[in-house]
């Protein structure tokens, strides 16, 4: 039997603070063999990260320590090594890729000089000699032009090349493990997939062995060989991952993966995880997912579960779980989806919302007293409706102009040209009384619920601030309207007088939605409004959503880079590239029988939840153009894998092929 590269064995890590011990990993035992890719899962605040960072001793302390555990690598104790061993270890035995690159590469200090500390450091060679191998470990890792790059500050790179260049320096001297945190989180699929191809190929050179550590079931089913899934600082279920997938036994997995929109059904509510992660500074006795099982007994009250080899390969953590249930004869999966159910939206009638030939362009280079100028093309000619009681998806890479076309729709930009009509009243160019009226019949919903939260304002006067500019209320009036909608959204009145910090992820987006609701608005642009949170999350709010448009005909603009979610939320799509609009169809026709290669490519490239579906990836070669200089003609035509001489003369018509199927391609 092959021997272990890493064995970590009840591993405990606290950390001391001022409202007490946080208990962040609890009893964690894991083994990793060579070249094997062992994923770690579970929401946030589960001790996925700090399991990880202890491996390489990147725990704070204070406040953080490990209070007993061991951590074996290569038959070495980590937690006894003295900082020249640690030094060693880390960047040359273990590297890691860190969750977000622009904060983990340092600002004032260029890619070259950041790759080539580290090859110097652990492989002793000349500067020229490191310059030259770090050339090459970023022509490896596919950034274009690298000898160029190497001067380049991490401002001046893409998410994607950043995150190329974090996984050049992890694997420059050869690790035999990489531990990657979230690797692919903040991604839009085309750079994820390309990202996942690469640590594949690297692994496969290099023989190296991952630990991946992921909220993405997707990019689970596609890279690993074993799943360990963690819930609150314990270790509850390992797997190999067709095993998980096919039949998992905690009911914590059998959760997460019931909560995922797949783009292999239609459901009308997904699964939800009730209640959230319990808080590590106090956690209950017994088992700490039982408030949230279904399956829970008194045992489950009185005991804590030991994670125990209940067959080879097949470890698990619970009193109840799936094969004992079975076994017993007792409760059975109670987890069913519930058919989607199909809209009637009237076509017959005017749109709710009309945009035409809406362009927005912003000033990038000022030039000399007006000459030279230069502008960042973010929307060029843009032309769609959205019907009453739709949701109408916009998906894209980042940079393609989703989020400002969101936002002039709303009128937090300016459009440089072109109209947007709200309801048979226009947006653009009217007065401020004439806009006000406007402004209530359309909200947003922002992407990052935390930074649009007035941090000083109580959360009961962030959702009221509307009725106080556009109704004239009594405080009474206005708190009864609040905690009404609040209501609505899943929160309660009590928490009306407190401040934002103090709510969970899923509790901020509420109260986000909540604001945007205050105004019985009929329409709301939904700006990546789940792209931040937990796949249980997550659930709860696509449901919350879903129920709040039953019960308001509400129309939503469903912005997102994440297909599976906007194929559940959505009736129809249109895919955007560059500021142009490639494609518009009913959900169905647009993930059944995509017709533009950009749409071909971003569906192609989605992972799916499923371990045994092989699918045929749609190659889509670097990253988006510059906006300040796109292509002439078809602006895909730099990237795409039929384009032809032709597609440089001119701006392909977006033109209707199929009744309600709409593509802008010279050949389609």
């Amino acid at each position: 039997m092959m021997e272990n590269l890493l064995e970590i064995k009840d591993l405990q890590v606290r950390f001391y603070t001022p409202e007490g011990v946080v208990r962040a990993v609890e009893g964690v035992t894991l083994e990793l063999k060579p070249g094997e890719t062992l994923a770690v899962v579970g929401e946030s605040g589960c001790g996925k990260t700090v399991t990880a960072r202890s491996v390489m001793r990147l725990i704070p302390s204070p406040p953080g320590k490990v209070e007993q555990g061991s951590i074996t690598f290569n038959d070495v104790d980590v937690l006894a090594m003295k900082s020249k061993e640690l030094r060693e270890l880390r960047g040359g035995d273990v590297a890691m890729i860190f969750q977000e690159p622009m904060t983990s590469l340092n600002p004032v200090f260029t890619i070259g000089d950041q790759l080539t500390e580290s090859i110097i450091l652990h492989q002793k060679v000349s500067k020229e000699e490191a310059m030259n191998r770090a050339v090459r470990i970023l022509e490896l890792t596919g950034i274009p032009d690298p000898r160029s790059r190497m001067g380049n500050y991490p401002h001046q790179l893409s998410g994607g090349m950043r995150q190329r260049v974090m996984i050049s320096m992890a694997i420059s001297c050869n690790p035999k493990l990489l531990v990657a945190d979230e690797p692919t989180t903040a991604l839009d699929v085309t750079i994820q997939a390309q990202i996942l191809d690469l640590m594949r190929n690297l692994k496969k050179e290099f023989g190296m062995a991952i630990m991946l550590i992921t909220h993405d079931l997707g990019v689970v089913a596609e890279m690993a060989e074993r799943v360990a899934v963690m819930y609150a600082g314990r270790v509850v279920e390992v797997r190999s991952v067709g095993d998980l997938f096919e039949n998992p036994q905690h009911p914590y997995t059998e959760g997460l993966l019931a909560s995922i929109p797949g783009l292999d059904r239609e459901v009308d509510m997904l699964h939800v995880i009730k209640g959230n992660v319990p808080n590590l500074l106090d956690l209950p006795a017994g088992c700490t997912f039982r408030d949230r099982c279904p399956y829970a007994s008194q045992q489950c009250v009185e005991e804590v579960p030991l994670l125990v080899e209940v067959r080879p390969g097949f470890e698990v953590a619970c009193f109840n779980y799936f094969d004992k249930r079975r076994a017993a004869g007792t409760i059975d999966r109670i987890l069913e989806y519930t058919p989607a159910i199909a809209k009637n939206i009237d076509k017959t009638k005017e749109p709710l919302l009309k945009v035409e030939n809406l362009v927005k362009h912003f000033t990038a280079n000022k030039g000399f007293m007006g000459r030279g100028k230069t502008f960042v093309h973010a929307v060029d000619q843009l032309t769609f409706n959205i019907f009453q009681g739709e949701t109408f998806g916009l998906v894209g890479e980042s940079g393609c102009g989703k989020t400002t076309t969101g936002r002039m729709i709303v009128g937090l930009e300016t459009p440089t040209s072109g109209a947007i009509e709200i309801n048979g009243k226009s947006a653009v160019g009217v007065s401020h009384s004439q806009r006000k009226d406007v402004c209530r019949d359309m909200q947003i919903i922002f992407q990052d619920p935390y930074s649009s939260l007035n941090p000083r304002m109580q959360v009961g006067d962030i959702i009221g601030e509307g009725l106080r500019i556009h109704y004239h209320m009594t405080r009474k009036e206005r708190e009864e309207k609040v905690v009404e909608t609040m209501r609505s959204v899943g929160l309660e009145s009590y928490h009306f007088d407190r401040f934002p910090h103090e709510f969970s992820g899923g509790q901020r987006q509420r109260i986000g939605i909540a604001r945007a609701l205050i105004l019985d608005p009929k329409f709301i642009v939904c700006d990546e409004p789940v792209s931040a949170l937990d796949v249980s999350i997550q659930a709860q709010i696509l449901n919350l959503l879903r129920e709040l448009q039953r019960e308001r005909n509400l129309t939503y603009l469903f912005i997102a880079h994440n297909l599976s979610v906007v194929k559940h939320i959505s009736d129809r799509i249109g895919v955007l590239y560059l500021g142009n609009m490639a494609e518009i169809a009913t959900k169905g026709d647009i993930y059944a029988r995509p017709l533009h290669p950009y749409t071909q490519a971003l569906l192609s490239a989605v992972p799916v939840p499923n371990p045994k579906l092989e699918r045929r990836r749609v190659p889509l070669e670097g990253d988006l153009p510059s906006p300040i200089h796109p292509p002439s003609g078809c602006r895909f035509r730099t990237r795409c894998p039929i384009a032809q001489p032709g597609c440089a003369d001119a701006v392909p018509e977006l033109r209707e092929v199929e009744s309600g199927h709409f593509v802008a391609c010279h050949r389609v």
